[in-house]
Parts: C-alpha cells; sequence; structure tokens
C-alpha cells in the first residue's frame, strides 16, 4: 500500500515534502485552493527540483479556475521538471468554489476539461471556447524542449458521488475519496468498484486513494487535547462548514454528502454562520481556515466526538488497524493530510506508513 502526504499548499512546501520523500512516503498531493493558500503548480515546481522520487500531484484541481491551456502547460512544465513523476487530480470542487460562494460546477464540463487536457498533452490540436468564442489551439513549440508531453501524466478524479464515479470509470483514472473511517471508506470503494466493473475494468486495475486528516494519539491522550485539535479538528470542522452552507442555501441536510442532522455541534453553528458579515457573502467567514486550521469562534462547537468521528483520529495501534480494513477494502494508498505549523506530525504517521511497507 502506498502512502501520501496532503498539503494546504505553501510556497515552501518543497521543504515537508523533500522530508516525506526521507520517510518513504510516495506521493505528495497539494491542494489547489486559491484564496485560501499559496497556488499549487509554483508549489510544485519548487518540489520537483528538490525531489527525486516522490510522486507530485494536484489534489485537486478544479476546471473552472484555470482554463485547459494553462492547465495543460503548467503540467507540461512540471514534467520536465519531474519527468514521469506528475499526477494530475482533478474534481467539480468543494472548498475551492465555495470560497468564493458558488458550488459544485457540473459533471459534464469537467469531463470536457480533462478531454481538452489531455488532448493538448498529446499533441493535437483541439477546439476551445473562450468569450464565447471557438477557436482551434495546440502546444505550437513542441520540438523545443520547454516542457515535457512525452512522460504520460496519469489522471486521478475526486469522486464523492455516482456521477463522478461513473466519470472515473469511464475514463479508466485514479480514484480520490475522502473518507472519515474505515466504515465510511469501506462502503465508498465497494460503490466506486461496482461502477469500475460496471465498465468493464478489472478490478486489480483500480487505483484508489484514500484522503484523511487525524492525530495519531498517546495512550490516554483525549480525541480533543489541543495537539488533536491542532491536527484534526479542522477536518470535524468541514462538517459545520458543509453544514452552514446548506442551512444559508436553504438546502435539506446532508444534501452535500456529509450528515448534518441531529448535532448539537452543527445547530449551534449554523446559529452562529447566520451572523457571519458581510451578510450577502457569509461563506467568505464560513471557509476561513477550512483544512488548515480551527477558528476562535468554531472551537467550541469542535468536540471529541466530531473529532473521533470525521478523522482517523486514535492511537497508533487502532490506526494500523483502521488502515489495515481500507486496504482489504480495496483501497491502494492512504495519505494523511498535514495542517499548517503541525508538520511534525509527519513523524507520527512515518511510522505507521513503515507497518505497511
Amino acid at each position: 500500500m502506498d502512502f501520501g502526504i496532503a498539503l494546504p499548499t505553501a510556497a515552501d512546501s518543497w521543504k515537508v515534502v523533500r522530508r516525506a520523500e526521507e520517510l518513504g512516503f510516495s506521493h505528495a498531493w497539494f491542494y489547489d485552493t486559491q484564496m485560501l493558500s499559496a497556488d499549487c503548480f509554483v508549489a510544485m515546481g519548487a518540489a520537483a527540483v528538490n525531489t527525486n522520487k516522490i510522486r507530485l500531484g494536484t489534489g485537486v484541481l478544479v476546471p473552472s479556475n484555470r482554463i485547459a491551456p494553462v492547465a495543460a502547460n503548467a503540467l507540461a512544465s512540471l514534467n520536465q521538471l519531474a519527468p514521469g513523476r506528475i499526477d494530475f487530480g482533478v474534481g467539480t470542487g468543494f472548498t475551492a468554489r465555495r470560497a468564493m460562494g458558488f458550488g459544485a460546477m457540473k459533471v459534464r464540463d469537467m469531463e470536457t476539461y480533462i478531454q481538452q487536457v489531455y488532448g493538448l498533452l498529446s499533441g493535437q490540436t483541439i477546439d476551445f471556447e473562450m468569450e464565447g468564442q471557438k477557436r482551434k489551439i495546440r502546444f505550437l513549440n513542441p520540438e523545443l524542449p520547454l516542457f515535457n508531453t512525452r512522460d504520460p501524466i496519469p489522471l486521478h478524479l475526486s469522486a464523492f458521488g455516482p456521477h463522478t464515479r461513473e466519470l472515473t470509470a469511464k475514463l479508466k483514472a485514479g480514484w480520490i475519496d475522502f473518507v472519515s473511517s474505515a466504515e465510511h471508506g469501506a462502503r465508498e470503494v465497494e460503490a466506486m468498484r461496482a461502477a469500475w466493473l460496471a465498465a468493464d475494468h478489472p478490478v486489480d486495475d483500480l487505483k484508489a486513494t484514500a484522503f484523511a486528516l487525524g492525530c495519531v494519539l498517546e495512550e490516554g491522550e483525549p480525541a480533543d487535547s489541543e495537539r488533536a485539535l491542532a491536527q484534526a479538528g479542522p477536518r470535524a470542522a468541514v462538517m459545520l462548514h458543509r453544514a452552514a452552507d446548506e442551512a444559508l442555501a436553504g438546502l435539506k441536510p446532508g444534501t452535500t454528502g456529509m450528515p448534518s442532522k441531529g448535532r448539537p455541534e452543527l445547530e449551534g453553528y449554523i446559529a452562529l454562520a447566520r451572523t457571519f458579515e458581510p451578510r450577502d457573502a457569509p461563506y467568505l467567514e464560513n471557509h476561513r481556515g477550512h483544512l488548515m486550521f480551527l477558528k476562535p469562534e468554531e472551537k467550541r462547537f469542535v468536540t471529541a466526538d466530531l473529532i473521533r468521528s470525521t478523522s482517523f483520529t486514535a492511537t497508533e495501534a487502532e490506526i494500523k488497524r483502521r488502515i489495515e480494513q481500507l486496504r482489504a477494502a480495496g483501497y491502494t494508498q492512504f495519505t494523511i493530510q498535514l495542517i499548517p505549523g503541525q508538520e511534525q506530525a509527519l513523524a507520527d504517521w512515518a511510522r505507521i506508513r513503515k507497518a505497511f511497507a
């Protein structure tokens, strides 16, 4: 089983990535969440020239936020710096679009975007539409050693719903899933495997990556210790942010995929979110710190129970047991997100990685 790290991208993320490579991690995934973190391609470029083996991927890019020729050019440029080590992770968008007040993009538009990116990378001339006009475009100087379109750049889709799972199978792409527990992950990979088999692919060809946050607890350490709040609390807070999005948009609880009904923590946070300023853009405050830190005013809603139910926060032995469950269910990679300022947790997860080497 492969082990990776995920990063809310910083300009100097290469330092953490280089250490992860030294500790045996196989992948580093960079969040492409403008307005929240640094530019992923800038950080990946620095990581490419400061590492030798670890794979570098967008985790994940949102098509509406980068036009296809720009994304293709950036991927090909990275591929020149780290030949054959680049992964293209893409999704319809939660964090990157919600941070600007938009919902997820349409799956069919993402499929068109993916086709355009790979068409360009394969040397094709494609039809590209911008500002209501269609034009034919292609890489114009492929003979110059400016970028690399020769080495393959594997595709990975972040897919939580049936339509994106079907697209993952249709494109025979790698699959990325954010898991909150081993049980949740097992259900998700079972659904993905069903879509994969329906597309007549051998099940062993499925590359399934489980993203998670968590804290490796000492014996007797509570799930809401200061350390656990720092390392796993931001994942628990995602449930608060989703619940507020649903409530403020007038959606039914649970519409966006994470259960958000019957928890007093959620109701309390929703009441707080209704006071966020500016009143016509509450998402600006709601998503501040998303997957990176706990806002002081939301900390009281992040309980030990919420952390346990949304993250891999447990003792080392228990976390190993849960990851083994994921592997048995069909996941081929476990990726742990590191929190800014908590990079020392990498050593804890490196011990767990060694048990699966």
